[in-house]
């Protein structure tokens, strides 16, 4: 039986194309027909919320990504809705998503044709756009949806929703939703809390509110957020997913967005534990840590012995 394996790289830089070079090498080696998926520059159409779909991935027993969390994101499109997984190599800086490093492709791909991964399912969240002539717009992301202001000196205004129920409004720079696993991407950097993978939550984080509360809000799997763009708002929005798909939303538009049924899988090779990714992807300092199991043991070390158990 023919294995496929798909390969979306990032190119451009020379270490990528060694890299790429020598994965092509690699999956060959160990039995599969690689296909490579090259339109990574393209971006997509301004107003395609959706992203382009591969139309043999369910035919691939595995997507190889070489890049960071973007090109990850790229392939996110191809698979969605199917059972192929991904692996990311990370060829950028943090690459949070990715599973390898650079240094670890050859082991990895060997690994991969041994079939020795296990396979994570992570969730998205669903989106509509309803402008105000009526038109619905839907889309999906991985990470997050963010609705920012379209002129830089003004703010845009908006009304946020949870669950049918006005919230609070504002001006702001933008608002982002997030799934579980974006909350350590924009969604981070705005501000918001890191939410461990297997929560099946969405974030809402504000950006620069100027409003008396607007701070981070986490809801479960039942709820849906709603914002609104009011509309005598000082400017326009655009929406953008994942940051790849975008489209404008004037003023007097409404975003809605749940989590969906869909999930992308990732391939992955190591059982470490999610505080192990955060502080290596991170660089969190943990100097000083010594660890429940080391503490106890020096805990008994340090014990005094009643009289009635001396020997």
């Amino acid at each position: 039986m023919t294995r496929t394996a798909i390969v979306v790289a990032h190119g451009g830089r020379p270490e990528a194309l060694v890299a790429l070079r020598e994965t092509l090498h690699e999956l060959a080696a160990a039995g599969f027909e690689v296909v490579l998926h090259d339109d990574h520059e393209r971006l997509p159409v301004h107003g395609d919320l959706q992203g382009s779909r591969h139309d043999s991935i369910g035919d691939a027993e595995i997507v190889v990504v070489l890049g960071g969390d973007g090109t990850i994101l790229r392939a996110a499109e191809l698979t969605r809705g199917t059972d192929v997984p991904i692996l990311g190599v990370n060829l950028g800086h943090v690459g949070f998503l990715a599973e390898a490093e650079r240094e670890d492709l050859r082991a990895a791909v060997h690994r991969i044709g041994a079939r020795d991964y296990e396979v994570e399912e992570r969730g998205i969240v669903e989106v509509s756009v309803r402008t105000p002539q009526g038109d619905v717009l839907t889309g999906w992301a991985l990470n997050e949806a963010t609705v920012e202001k379209a002129d830089r000196e003004r703010m845009i205004e908006v009304v946020v929703e949870v669950d049918g129920r006005p919230l609070s409004s504002f001006g702001c720079d933008g608002v982002i939703v997030a799934t579980a696993t974006g909350s350590t991407a924009h969604a981070f950097s705005g501000g918001g809390p890191v939410v461990w993978p297997d929560v099946d939550a969405m974030l809402l984080v504000p950006l620069a509110a100027h409003a008396l509360f607007a701070r981070p809000l986490v809801v479960g799997p039942r709820s849906a957020f709603a914002i609104e763009v009011v509309p005598d708002s000082q400017t326009s929005g655009v929406l953008t997913l994942d940051g790849r798909r975008r489209v404008d939303v004037a003023p007097g538009s409404r975003i809605e967005v749940t989590l969906g049924t869909d999930r992308v899988r990732l391939a992955r090779l190591s059982h470490a534990l999610f505080s192990d990714r955060l502080v290596n992807k991170f660089d969190l300092p943990v100097v000083g840590w010594r660890g429940a199991a080391r503490a106890s043991a020096e805990h008994r070390s340090t014990t005094p012995v009643a009289p009635d158990q001396e020997a």
